[in-house]
């Protein structure tokens, strides 16, 4: 009798963990949404107010010419931090080329984090070259925009409309979809 009792009590633990996870599990997935992208404000808002201002940055073209972030205002622009080193800014770097040649509007600025020890311009060069993606690399050698945006993890994807304001963001790893999202939020 009291093994049989014994046997019921541990069952009955069992079910109730078994449970509550499920809870915990669902209640957690609905707070995890992973084709999220955060928006910063409507677009009326935006046109009447500043504090969504993307920050202004001078990284270096594949020549090494500096190019500042300030000299494609008037046109939407998508701002992408990565690394060769990066798993999932490789995973989400095909979508991007498809997303650069279907949008000529759009200016896409695929910085790459160089650090010079860990990443170097050669290292991001060869690899976009190997992969044969046509986008535009530019090269944050002084991490001065990676700092202004405060990138602490890669990837890291900014919309960013004509008149300069950051429209909606995203850190990690974005999909087709979400991306195509955020580019209607800046053309549109």
């Amino acid at each position: 009798m009291k093994n049989s009792v014994k046997w019921i009590v541990i069952v009955l633990l069992l079910v109730g963990i078994i449970a509550g996870a499920s809870v915990m599990y669902n209640k957690l997935s609905k707070d995890y949404n992973n084709d999220i992208i955060s928006q910063n404000t409507t677009n009326q808002e935006q046109q009447n107010n500043t504090t969504n201002a993307a920050p202004d940055f001078t990284v270096l073209d594949i020549n090494g010419n500096k190019v500042n972030l300030s000299d494609y205002r008037g046109k939407p622009v998508v701002l992408n931090f990565w690394a060769t080193w990066c798993y999932y800014c490789k995973e989400e770097m095909p979508d991007f080329n498809e997303a650069y040649k279907n949008h000529p509007e759009v200016q896409f600025l695929m910085v790459n984090a160089t650090d010079g020890v860990q990443e170097t311009p050669e290292k991001a060069k060869n690899y976009v070259t190997e992969q044969g993606f046509v986008f535009d690399v530019f090269f944050d050698s002084n991490q001065e925009a990676v700092n202004n945006y405060n990138v602490t993890g890669l990837p890291a994807t900014y919309f960013i409309d004509k008149n300069g304001n950051i429209v909606a963001q995203r850190t990690g790893m974005i999909d087709k979809d979400t991306l195509e999202n955020g580019i209607n939020m800046i053309v549109n």
